[in-house]
C-alpha cells in the first residue's frame, strides 16, 4: 500500500480546487470523440499532477489507499486529451482516448455496468 505523498501540483491550479474532507476531487471521465461518460474516479493534488504531466489518467483509490494509473494492470489505458474544472471547482472533467473497457467489470462504461434507474413521472 502506498501512502499519499506531497504534491508537485502547480500552486495556481491547487489553489483553485475545492476538495472534499478527504482532500479529493471527483473526476468524471469522458471519451473525447464520442462524449460517452466512462467512469468516475477520485483525484488528490498529486494524482492530478501526475495526470497533467504524464498524459495518463492517475487516480487515488479510496478502497486500496494508493495511487493507480488506469491501465497499468488491465492494459485498458486512458490517454488524457484534456482536463477541465467545473464552475464550483469541486469536479474535474477528464477527456480521454480509452483503450478497451473503462470499467473493472469489463463493460465499456461503468454506467453500462451499473444500469439505468427508473424515474417517477
Amino acid at each position: 500500500m502506498s501512502a499519499r505523498v506531497p504534491s508537485l501540483l502547480d500552486p495556481a491550479i491547487a489553489g483553485r480546487l475545492t476538495r472534499d474532507a478527504a482532500g479529493l476531487v471527483a473526476a468524471v471521465v469522458q471519451q473525447h470523440d464520442t462524449r460517452e461518460v466512462l467512469m468516475v474516479g477520485w483525484m488528490d493534488d498529486e494524482a492530478l499532477h501526475r495526470t497533467l504531466t504524464t498524459g495518463r489518467a492517475t487516480y487515488w483509490s479510496r478502497s486500496r489507499q494508493e495511487y493507480w494509473v488506469k491501465g497499468d494492470t488491465s492494459g485498458h489505458v486512458q490517454h488524457v486529451k484534456s482536463v477541465a474544472l467545473d464552475c464550483d471547482a469541486d469536479a474535474l472533467l477528464i477527456t480521454v482516448d480509452q483503450v478497451g473497457p473503462a470499467c473493472h467489470t469489463g463493460e465499456r462504461s461503468c454506467f453500462d455496468a451499473g444500469g439505468r434507474l427508473d424515474t417517477l413521472s
